[in-house]
């Protein structure tokens, strides 16, 4: 019968094996390194970026983990033993570049190579958060970043309620809030933050009593102020994004502008009658409000939900796609709306694309942002001044 070193040496025998050295820079080349130790184990040190499955649960689920079987992989487990099992067993499965990290995270940890001790989940929180884990481009990871995020909406109405809801059943730790409003009868038809219960309170406060009794891990911060331009920079700073749940235009373009100067993206959307549009302004990377829309229309040619009235439903499915606009966005998922004009006509049930262009003109970047200042529309059709002039 063969001993354990037996077993050993036949799957050593098998897989290839790295230094930690040699690790580490397969790692910087984009391979994935999966750390297979306990749950016990990785909650007392890991390597951050790390790919943790047990080895236990290994040929059950690594094929929902790693989805792509060409992806370079380092297995690593506490000094080079389990690692080794794992390896060969990826290698049955069909995964083609597979290498075992011979003495393991002890001695990476020991050569003084990058590692910390990971956030972790509590039993309440993998619960509620287990279908997020079970993805593997969220895992506990993500749901970490999620529960450490920060993102500001900016109204608590149509646009906000769903949008809100949503990223706080997902797990965004902090929420603000920005709302002068009260509720009213009028809102329950499309605002579903509030209810019958709540018609004359502060729309802050409804907002956050819903909020809350959905998921006590989320801290929801009011802000139940008129924005202008003395105090918009001091709202929206410390937060990782913003959601645009504005309905008029010189908030637009005030958040445009102090959105551009601090870098922060801003998740926009908006509502008319049965139509609804979505983008992602992301000042670093991509197009702003201005380089879609220079100047504001004239008043006549832009009436408010208010006016022209809005299919209550609308908002909830503008609002949806908003929240996972801002959810890609932090977990730096997929292809983001960045530079792309979503629109949706519900009466067609059809969704178009437009693509959305930086203008040479448009001198509120962010490579200008040291020279802007943000200011409030003059009147609603023409903006004031924005841009500091250079100074040598």
């Amino acid at each position: 019968m063969p001993t354990f070193r037996d077993l050993l040496n036949d799957a050593k025998a098998q897989i290839a094996e790295v230094t930690t050295a040699e690790a580490e820079q397969r790692l910087a080349e984009g391979a994935v390194l999966l750390d297979v130790r306990e749950a016990d184990e990785f909650e007392q040190g890991a390597v951050p970026g790390s790919v943790f499955l047990p080895r236990g649960h290994l040929e059950a689920q690594v094929e929902g983990r790693i989805l792509d079987k060409t992806t370079p992989v380092v297995v690593m487990c506490a000094g080079g033993v389990r690692s080794a099992f794992a390896a060969r067993t990826l290698g049955e499965l069909g995964y083609a570049d597979v290498v075992s990290m011979a003495g393991g995270f002890n001695r990476w940890k020991d050569e003084g190579r990058d590692w910390r001790v990971p956030e972790s989940l509590s039993p309440e929180q993998r619960n509620r958060y287990q279908r997020h884990l079970l993805l593997p481009e969220v895992g506990e990871e993500g749901q970490q970043r999620l529960l450490d995020a920060k993102v500001l909406l900016l109204g608590a109405g149509g646009l906000g309620s769903p949008a809100a809801l949503y990223l706080a059943a997902a797990g965004v730790g902090t929420i603000g809030i920005v709302d002068m409003d009260v509720v009213d009868d009028s809102n329950l038809q499309r605002q579903i933050l509030h209810n019958l219960d709540r018609v004359g309170e502060r729309k802050v406060d409804s907002a956050k009593k819903t909020l809350t009794l959905l998921n006590p891990d989320v801290n929801v911060i009011t802000f139940d102020v008129r924005l202008d331009a003395s105090n918009i920079l001091d709202v929206i700073s410390g937060f990782d994004l913003v959601v645009d749940g504005a309905d008029n235009f010189p908030v637009r373009y005030m958040l445009n502008d102090a959105s551009v100067k601090l870098g922060i993206p801003v998740v926009h959307g908006s509502i008319f009658r049965f139509e609804g549009h979505v983008t992602v302004f992301d000042p670093r990377r991509g197009p702003t409000y201005r380089d879609m829309l220079p100047e504001p229309p004239p008043a006549e040619l832009a009436p408010s939900c208010a006016e022209a009235g809005v299919l209550g439903v609308l908002p909830g499915i503008v609002g949806s796609i908003q929240a996972l606009e801002a959810i890609k966005l932090l977990l730096d998922l997929g292809d983001p709306l960045i530079g792309r004009y979503l629109t949706f006509d519900a009466l067609e049930m059809s969704f178009r694309e437009f693509r959305i262009r930086r203008d040479p003109a448009n001198e509120i970047t962010w490579e200008h942002r040291d020279r802007i200042q943000v200011v409030e529309l003059t009147d609603h059709c023409s903006p004031a001044p924005l841009v500091a002039p250079a100074t040598s």
